[in-house]
């Protein structure tokens, strides 16, 4: 039991993932595209979906004890969890790069003297550090970093607030429905379903850790998205100018990077343990440490042209994998056949594909993949009971 994390490490690093520009980003999105009044409501509904989603999966991990990718073993078999732990290995890579990039970008909004590529470079070195030392190891510092990042981001969230009352609101084009708004807020929480269980497989107490964890997640999400909403009512979509108009300077520059570095950490730590699922003799350290620096070239690349895209197409894997393994675990106890689980995704996966580019679907693909993927997954569990 030693080696089990308590209940404040796990809200600590559930509540430090959400803090990231990528979901002020996200929030700037929604409201530069969409009315105020509009978007609250599929705005918070897409959260607490994404939220009782992470908590179920990583609900999984925390009884077996076993990471992500070897959680999904029983269901998809050993092949379909290498196959799924390589996609996981590959989005992890661009999407800590996408974050590299973010983070960088904002920071050379805030007009340091120093190139893009470098601030990339700097990033990715903290995170492979961090890395290197392990969570066990540095929990105490994450907790104090945590701590005061979440006092500057208070300062921020309370200077914008003051700010829009003195500016007046960006006329919104009503570009973005319903199920858009929802589509952008549920795909944060998604995009780290392949994630949780890296981090709940050592709790000390499954169900309330793991329920902490979601939570954390949830409010620290919508905080960020709350933000970068504040972002353009004051009138403007670029985060650096908006700290800078709030008056906040070194404070700012802290923000971006501590925020950049916590939640790369996690996604560059999971990679490596997504590594491991597929050949065991890695080691998890080492592997995060080259995932880090290789994702900073990625970043350096351009990735950042392709940041929407990317994040609905890690929704379309990972989502009806997803409501494969819970329909799976908590309902067929794990009878449904491998093969069939797999077919389960596949449909899903194509029926995001094809709605996804459509203008306006209703449910959005997330929701209907998971739906489709989970209907022939319980399909599969009463066939397999009434013919075995």
């Amino acid at each position: 039991m030693e080696n089990r994390t308590g209940l404040f490490t796990n809200i600590v690093i559930w509540f430090g993932v959400a803090i990231s520009v990528s979901e002020i980003l996200a929030g700037v999105q929604i409201a530069s595209a969409a009315p105020i009044d509009s978007i609250w409501i599929p705005l918070i509904l897409g959260h607490i979906i994404g939220g009782i989603l992470l908590f179920l999966v990583g609900l999984i991990g925390a009884r077996l004890r076993v990471n992500a990718m070897e959680s999904i073993k029983s269901t998809f078999g050993n092949y379909g969890s290498k196959l799924f732990a390589a996609l996981n290995v590959m989005q992890l890579i661009a999407w800590v790069a996408v974050l590299n990039a973010q983070g960088a970008q904002a920071l050379m909004g805030l007009n340091l003297p120093i190139s893009f590529p470098a601030t990339c470079f700097i990033l990715a070195v903290l995170v492979a550090l961090w890395v290197f030392v392990g969570l066990k190891r540095s929990s105490k510092i994450a907790s104090i970093v945590m701590i005061v990042l979440t006092i500057l981001l208070v300062i921020l969230t309370v200077q914008l607030f003051a700010l829009k009352s003195g500016l007046a609101l960006p006329v919104n084009a009503s570009s973005l429905t319903f199920w858009n708004i929802f589509e952008i807020s549920i795909a944060m929480p998604i995009s780290w379903l392949p994630v949780i269980s890296d981090y709940t497989k050592d709790v000390k107490s499954p169900l309330k850790a793991t329920a902490l964890s979601a939570t954390a997640y949830t409010v620290a999400s919508l905080w960020m998205y709350f933000i970068g909403i504040e972002v353009v009512c004051i009138g403007t979509v670029d985060i650096a100018q908006a700290i800078l108009i709030s008056g906040l300077g070194v404070q700012g520059v802290i923000i971006m990077v501590l925020s950049t570095v916590t939640t790369n950490f996690l996604a560059t730590n999971s990679a490596g343990e997504s590594a491991k699922a597929i050949f065991n003799k890695l080691d998890v350290k080492i592997t995060g440490v080259i995932v880090s620096i290789l994702s900073a070239l990625i970043a350096i690349s351009g990735i950042m042209d392709h940041y929407i895209d990317f994040l609905y197409l890690i929704s379309s894997v990972f989502a009806p994998m997803a409501a494969v393994l819970l329909v799976s675990y908590y309902i067929g106890d794990e009878k449904g056949k491998w093969y069939w689980n797999i077919f389960s995704w596949f449909v899903g996966f194509i029926i995001y594909q094809i709605t996804a580019g459509l203008d306006s679907v209703f449910l959005g693909p997330t929701l209907l993949a998971i739906i489709v993927s989970a209907a022939l997954s319980l399909m599969g569990i009463i066939f397999s009971k009434h013919l075995f």
